[in-house]
């Protein structure tokens, strides 16, 4: 596995557990280890399946391509997943993580590939 996979792999996990957190905190329930796997676990199951088909495409794990495949895969699935079991799918709750999983998802890449264009040239 390359850098870029590796990195993609921890900044897409690192949004998936921060979604879950603000959003447990933001309802008042708890911000335990458990609370916030539970939350959790159906949206990274969905970033697994947008990260693997992004893979298979043969993506730069770093391009907006990844990012919308990885933001969509991560909601469809993970919506389906909570539905499936109970968790809640509110009209307003999919609007929200819509929103937040997208901005959040392309925003890591948009920073990233900003990161590397501006970052100065250096010699082996």
């Amino acid at each position: 596995m390359n850098r870029a996979w590796a990195t993609a792999i921890a900044a897409d996990a690192a949004v998936v557990l921060l979604f879950a957190v603000v959003g447990r905190s933001s309802h008042d329930e708890g911000l335990t280890l458990v609370g916030v796997a539970r939350t959790a676990w159906p949206f990274l199951a969905g970033a697994a399946v947008g990260l693997g088909l992004a893979a298979f495409a043969h993506d730069d794990p770093r391009s907006n391509r990844a990012g919308i495949r990885v933001w969509l895969l991560t909601l469809a699935v993970g919506m389906v997943l909570r539905r499936l079991t109970d968790a809640g799918t509110a009209a307003s709750f999919v609007v929200v993580a819509t929103v937040v999983l997208g901005v959040l998802f392309l925003g890591w890449r948009f920073v990233a590939r900003v990161r590397r264009w501006t970052r100065p040239f250096r010699r082996s």
